[in-house]
């Protein structure tokens, strides 16, 4: 990957690639071992920081010699009569896929089950050898293969089904003589057929669930087919997308019925949008939308948006916004960790930031709150029903009181009284003939 970050942790569709690997891991397991090595105080950081990080049991593998010498460091650790063994690097696999397949490997009564799949061009993988029966007798890596095995279009996808005694007996039957030098995994297949035992495959229907990533192009090829299976789903669930290529949708983003996505929209992180929502050409990350609303051209982070509000286009929703519902937040607003009650308008070229804002507000164009003294960060209140002129200043901390109204062009620097109405500009004057003479 030619990156200070382990490959793992690469982020596809908004989640670290071995997310989605342990994801569909837990369809069949609850009792998951990581073996890890490359970085792996990085590794164990990050699945220890999410929900399912504590329900997991790691094993070290301190000198990378292979898969069979990875699995083998997590052999004491390993109890139940099954085991799946899987790459923290194929993110395509399905809970499904693996669970259909465990159910095989128990109808088979072999002793291995390996998920294959055929590809045209099969340059990299292993192949899946057969004898003239049809029954897999051994697994040939790319690099110690022949022309004739190269040939071969049924390749190994690295996930197997084990049953656990004899995955523990192969400790020390597993040789290094190969082209690389290391413990091959697949050379289990050769020791079990050597062995009288069976070894069965399990063939994908759909070949692309094997990808793995080993590069930056291979990492855009699994996102962008990830990518699309999100897109899919929200479709099947009432979701419409204008334009499906040049939408960007997280992993663990939820979107409510007959709400429509228009092109150059990426919703991120844990995102919530509600139903009949349009959003055009937005970034909205870690937000929640409310139902009806609307976000054009805008940016929402880590905010709250309240039913048919209407945001944008060129809005700035900064961390921490709850914005209530019925409002317009318009074009080159930038707000910031503040509260807005219903029905308030702050329709353009204005900056509410630390403020606490009532229902029904008029901000006036070009209006700032000036929370920030060069030092320290203060709070202001603007109350129900006040009217901010156009390019009013509020020094913070100061509060507006209820439906007060502030002439434009004034600087606030004390509190505004209940109905009243606060000038606060010098009074104009005019210099006649000041231009001619």
């Amino acid at each position: 990957m030619k990156s200070k970050t382990p490959k793992v942790l690469h982020n596809a569709c908004g989640a670290p690639i071995i997310d989605w690997v342990i994801e569909s891991a837990d369809v069949v397991s609850e009792n998951i071992i990581v073996v890890i090595g490359h970085e792996s105080a990085q590794v164990r950081g990050h699945l220890e920081s999410n929900k399912r990080g504590g329900k997991l049991k790691y094993a070290e593998q301190k000198q990378l010699l292979g898969t069979g010498h990875a699995v083998m460091q997590a052999r004491d650790v390993i109890t139940a009569d099954t085991t799946l063994i899987i790459a923290g690097d194929v993110p395509l696999i399905t809970g499904e896929t693996l669970k259909n397949a465990l159910e095989f490997h128990k109808k088979s009564q072999a002793e291995i089950t390996i998920i294959t799949a055929n590809f045209k061009k099969p340059f990299g993988y292993g192949r899946i050898v057969r004898d003239s029966s049809g029954n897999i007798v051994k697994i040939v890596e790319e690099k110690d293969a022949n022309a004739e095995q190269r040939a071969i279009s049924e390749v190994n996808s690295g996930v197997y089904f084990f049953n656990t005694e004899f995955l523990k007996s192969l400790e020390g039957k597993i040789s290094r003589s190969n082209a690389q030098g290391e413990f091959y995994l697949t050379d289990s297949i050769e020791i079990a057929v050597s062995e009288g035992k069976k070894a069965a495959a399990f063939l994908l229907k759909d070949s692309r669930e094997m990808l793995g990533v080993n590069s930056r192009e291979q990492l855009a090829k699994v996102e962008k087919l990830l990518r699309g299976r999100i897109i899919k789903n929200h479709m099947e669930n009432g979701v419409t997308f204008i334009d499906t290529r040049s939408s960007y949708i997280g992993k663990n983003v939820k979107i409510g019925q007959d709400t429509i996505i228009y092109p150059q929209t990426a919703i991120e992180g844990s995102s919530v949008i509600g139903e009949d929502c349009v959003i055009r050409g937005s970034r909205i990350s870690d937000s929640v939308i409310g139902n009806g609303a609307q976000v054009e051209n805008s940016l929402v982070i880590s905010s709250k948006i309240g039913e048919k509000t209407v945001i944008g286009p060129f809005a700035y929703v900064r961390p921490n916004c709850v914005i209530g519902d019925g409002n317009r937040i318009g074009d080159f607003v930038e707000l910031k960790n503040s509260n807005i009650g219903n029905g308030t308008k702050i329709s353009h070229l204005t900056y509410v930031g630390d403020a606490d804002v009532g229902e029904n507000v008029n901000f006036g164009c070009g209006s700032v709150v000036v929370n920030y003294d060069g030092k320290k960060k203060t709070r202001s209140e603007v109350q129900d029903g006040a009217f901010i002129g156009c390019n009013v200043n509020l020094i913070s901390p100061v509060v507006v009181e209820k439906d007060a109204f502030i002439a434009a062009g004034s600087t606030i620097t004390k509190n505004v009284p209940s109905k009243g109405l606060a000038i606060a500009r010098p009074r104009q004057e005019n210099k006649e003939n000041w231009v001619k003479e």
